[in-house]
């Protein structure tokens, strides 16, 4: 079987094409190409399909096998390997995903996608939409007990859930022991992922992202675009941020006369390869 690794911000996944070759049990497949170890190693696996409402559809699972809705990294990376491996010639397409029709403008240069922006869509904000449980109609810098710590949080959804917390100093946050806190609080049906929000300047924030599925990775589109929704929403920055992930910065803008959030940002090819399964 034929793939090829891909990373945006050090947020990899394995893309395969579905269009040309035939894929069966999708997340046993996605824990087992994730595995470090054992498989070729990946935050989770990405399919490339066709689609009978936009150019392509894409359908991705995360390295425990469950399937997600949305991946701001991802798509940037579907957009490069549809184009540089001539499956189309256009320079604007659209992606079909479990949480929407993505629209995407590949930054071309010696016949090779080097940037995409990607119109995110609307954010979510509706408490029962997001899915967080609460009184309010919209969580946002509210108080949950977490650890038995009090935390603030903003609840968004991008496609799929995300909470957001600030702190003082992301860089001494031990994200590997509240990270599973907050993606399995009760609160959380579909569970959550988790972004902790350093805020340096009113253009500049720093991230840590805890995703659900997968731990703590470099990087995290969605997450990102939501994150800067929420700095927005608590009156913390302008609507163009530049977000300082692990793996590399993202470009964000919340317009909110489009209620529309934008985020632009590079994709990798790693390497490619075939293997038996």
């Amino acid at each position: 079987m034929r793939f090829t690794k891909m990373q945006a911000f050090g947020n990899d996944y394995v893309y395969i094409d579905a269009i040309h070759q035939e894929l069966k049990n999708l997340p046993e497949l996605a824990r087992f190409v994730s595995d470090r170890h054992f498989g070729i190693g990946s935050d989770g696996l990405i399919v490339i399909n066709p689609s009978d409402v936009a150019d392509f559809k894409m359908s991705m699972y995360n390295a425990d096998g469950s399937e997600g809705k949305m991946c701001g990294n991802g798509i940037r990376c579907v957009a490069k390997y549809v184009y540089d491996n001539k499956m189309t010639d256009k320079t604007t397409i659209t992606v079909e995903t479990l949480s929407g029709i993505k629209t995407l403008v590949l930054n071309v240069e010696d016949d090779k996608v080097k940037t995409v922006r990607v119109n995110m869509g609307s954010p979510i904000l509706e408490s029962a939409k997001v899915p967080v449980v609460s009184e309010k109609d919209k969580v946002i810098d509210e108080p949950v007990m977490v650890n038995n710590k009090e935390y603030r949080i903003t609840c968004v959804s991008m496609g799929n859930p995300h909470a957001i917390t600030f702190v003082d100093d992301i860089d001494s946050l031990d994200i590997e022991h509240i990270g599973p806190m907050f993606e399995k609080k009760e609160i959380f049906p579909e569970q959550v992922n988790t972004e902790f929000i350093q805020v340096v300047s009113r253009d500049v924030i720093k991230m840590r992202v805890w995703e659900r599925g997968s731990g703590e990775t470099l990087a995290c589109g969605t997450g990102a675009c939501a994150s800067v929704v929420a700095c927005v929403l608590n009156g913390l920055t302008e609507d163009k941020v530049t977000v300082k992930l692990l793996g590399g910065d993202l470009f964000i803008e919340y317009n909110r006369d489009e209620d529309a959030v934008y985020m632009t940002g590079p994709a990798r090819i790693t390497f490619t390869g075939e293997f038996n399964y």
